[in-house]
């Protein structure tokens, strides 16, 4: 074992020779560092941490205890791949969290952005990329190969199907079970019957939207959740209102999203 002894590592942690821990970081009681961890500036682990495999930390992440990343996939096919795990700056992983790093078959890496609040009990399925500002509350639960784009927000107890694309912006009700698509800026609950219900008014106005682009992916969210038209029908009105300079980048950045989902989305 090998620990630099310009880092705040505490005695009783254990790090493998090999780990580059810079100065600035803090490593407490109990936590094991993997021979292939790298860690970025200001980086905090609180104890009993786990991090493991091929994993690289940006700046000023801080792991809470009994948080274990980079651990092997939970995939039967998994025979020991050098795979990896990427994380960006400023990211929170509390307690009891889980990521796994990624497989062959599904690229090899599992991607998590910057400025994250991952809660307590989340777990981070191999091959998943996770965007920039996401929050992901406890026991929200992501099976392999699932994307999460910017800012969207899951909440308690969501366990989200393999392959599935949550949608940046969007807003998952607690206990909701995702099994397709989640569409950008929408809002989708159990307690409409796992439906996407409108758009995610509040989310998007805390991050600065204007009243004119809430009142075009209005407009364009009614088309696509009100059962009157099908999506073929929802996509070519919200086209003529593009074409018409009715609809801003987000409206078309919506459109294309549904357009090019292949599990389909929830409506």
């Amino acid at each position: 074992m090998s620990k630099p002894t310009n880092a705040n590592i505490h005695p009783t942690a254990i790090v493998a020779e090999g780990a580059i821990i810079p100065a600035s970081c803090v490593v407490g009681p109990y936590c094991t560092i993997g021979p292939n961890v790298v860690l970025g500036e200001d980086c905090e682990l609180v104890s009993h941490v786990v991090l493991d495999g091929h994993t690289t930390f940006g700046r000023g992440n801080k792991v809470y205890s009994f948080a274990c990343v980079g651990i092997s996939p939970q995939d039967l096919k998994y025979a020991g791949e050098p795979t990896r795990v990427e994380i960006g700056d400023g990211n929170s992983i509390r307690e009891y969290v889980t990521i796994s790093r990624g497989t062959n078959g599904g690229g090899g890496v599992t991607r998590i952005g910057s400025d994250c609040l991952i809660m307590a009990y989340v777990h981070i399925g191999h091959d998943s990329t996770i965007g920039n500002g996401c929050i992901l509350p406890n026991g929200a639960t992501l099976a392999g190969h699932v994307t999460v784009e910017d800012y969207a927000t899951l909440s308690a107890n969501a366990p989200v199907h393999q392959y599935c694309t949550i949608g940046k912006y969007a807003y998952i009700g607690g206990g909701t079970t995702i099994t397709q698509d989640v569409m950008p800026y929408s809002l989708t609950s159990i307690e409409r019957d796992n439906h996407a219900y409108g758009l995610n008014k509040v989310g998007l106005q805390r991050r600065g939207f204007t009243a004119e682009q809430l009142r075009e992916l209005t407009t364009a969210m009614r088309l696509l959740t009100s059962g009157k038209k099908n999506t073929t029908q929802a996509l070519e009105e919200i086209n003529d209102m593009l074409e018409q300079g009715a609809g801003g980048e987000h409206v078309r950045y919506l459109a294309e999203f549904v357009r090019k989902s292949e599990r389909g989305v929830i409506k």
